[in-house]
């Protein structure tokens, strides 16, 4: 048997122990990666090869650093540290991706702020990154936000990010040549176009089991979070050519008057962006789980599917006395965090949701998306703490991602909410960075 023992961390500010004293018995036991930043909640990034494993963070100096390690030897880390460090803006997210070529690249530490990106060569070792100051045009990267990297239908990896600042942005793709060694503008023109009154905050682009990626946003007309409005929809086979939900063409940039309007969510309609998060049913149809204001002021939890020729609107949460008002700018403390439909037992979709901390899951009707049942369940967060004997589930932070043989990797650690990107008073202690390879998704 093998007993993990990490020093337990406390602080009157918050307790960000990770591990207690003695861990349970387990195949896989956590693993310690590193001693990480917690004084406010920030993504840290994965990614996985055929061979190895790497996890992107900023270290308890705030210092982006870049790990990797073979994925058949837990006690081989290599450790790469970068040169840009992170401030008090919960924006700031680290992205991560592998090219064809095995190389890999990083971005991150950018809200508003020029490019920041580093590029391995193709053995993909850690130590071999490298800063690239410009990917396509130096003055368009110049106010860079967002960083996302994905792979396309054809394998090809793309990067897009928003270009400007909130209520005055635009979405836009570039695509990598690894035999080049060059990127370049995926789409002629910006994804969307705000017209300078408003842009755009997408979820996705996600690849659908019907071969179409899928996005979904809200538009906002400045930085308070309170003017989201419109939910809105496209999907493309190529990243390219974009189109809605009936086939129509979508001719780039998109623009408020010609997106397909899935609700009309109105300014100060209870919607917010980033919980606008697509999900499919058995038949591979998409769906879009939201939330927004009911008649009498609650916050409540929808479900949206095409249908034919329209937009199937469900109201699947019946909550009453609770309303999330969000106001201001700066990053939230959000209450709510929903995700995608996916299929349930037979003739039900799952619908996943957290409020207040405690994970929930809606069943609702797959053939009309009315409402079964509300149903409290463990979230991974509350079954990672509880794995590492962790008291305080709301500091819990987790990411995941899935090896080629299979297995799920989920990275662990702690940190205090977001502060509208303002400094705390105190700086709280370090988090430890755990491991865990024996964690069900």
């Amino acid at each position: 048997m093998r007993r993990a023992v990490i020093r337990a961390l406390s602080m009157g500010l918050v307790g960000l122990s990770l591990l207690t004293a003695a861990t349970a018995q387990t195949t896989n036991p956590p693993e310690a990666i590193d001693r990480v930043w917690a004084g406010h909640s920030v993504r840290f990034a994965m990614a996985v090869s055929k061979t190895h494993l790497y996890v992107a963070y900023y270290d308890a100096n705030r210092q982006l650093t870049v790990a990797q390690r073979p994925l058949n030897n837990a006690s081989h880390w290599i450790y790469h540290k970068v040169d840009t460090w992170l401030g008090w803006d919960s924006h700031n997210s680290v992205a991560m991706a592998l090219d064809r070529s095995g190389a890999l690249h990083v971005a991150g530490n950018m809200h508003v702020d020029p490019l920041t990106y580093f590029r391995s060569d193709a053995s993909g070792d850690v130590r071999t990154l490298k800063r690239v100051p410009v990917m396509v045009d130096a003055a368009r990267e110049s106010q860079m936000t967002y960083p996302v990297f994905l792979h396309n239908a054809e394998g090809r990896l793309v990067y897009k990010y928003r270009d400007g600042s909130s209520g005055r942005g635009n979405e836009v793709y570039t695509v990598y040549d690894e035999a080049a060694g060059r990127w370049s503008a995926l789409t002629s023109a910006p994804l969307v176009d705000g017209e300078g009154q408003r842009n755009a905050y997408f979820v996705g682009p996600v690849a659908g089991p019907d071969g179409w990626f899928h996005i979904t946003w809200v538009w906002r007309d400045s930085p308070m979070a309170e003017t989201n409005h419109e939910l809105s929809y496209a999907r493309s086979r190529d990243l390219i050519h974009w189109e809605k939900a009936d086939g129509a063409p979508l001719p780039l940039p998109i623009r408020l008057k010609d997106a397909e309007i899935v609700d009309p969510v109105p300014v100060k309609g209870g919607m917010i962006n980033n919980n606008t998060v697509i999900g499919f049913d058995a038949d591979k149809r998409v769906t879009i789980t939201y939330h927004k204001y009911d008649a009498a002021g609650n916050t409540q939890i929808w479900l949206a599917r095409r249908e034919g020729k329209r937009w199937n609107r469900q109201q699947i949460s019946a909550w009453t006395d609770y309303r999330w008002d969000f106001k201001g700018g700066g990053s939230l403390n959000s209450e709510l965090f929903v995700e995608g439909a996916r299929p349930g037992p037979a003739g039900q979709l799952i619908v996943p949701v957290t409020r207040l901390g405690q994970a929930l899951e809606f069943v609702v009707d797959a053939r009309t998306l009315t409402p079964i049942a509300e149903r409290q369940v463990e979230s991974l967060n509350a079954r990672a703490a509880a794995r590492l004997g962790v008291t305080d589930v709301t500091r819990v932070q987790t990411a995941q991602t899935t090896g080629p043989d299979g297995r799920v990797f989920t990275l662990v650690w702690q940190a205090l909410p977001p502060h509208r990107d303002l400094p705390q008073q105190r700086i709280p202690e370090p988090s430890d960075l755990i491991l865990l390879t024996d964690m069900p998704q």
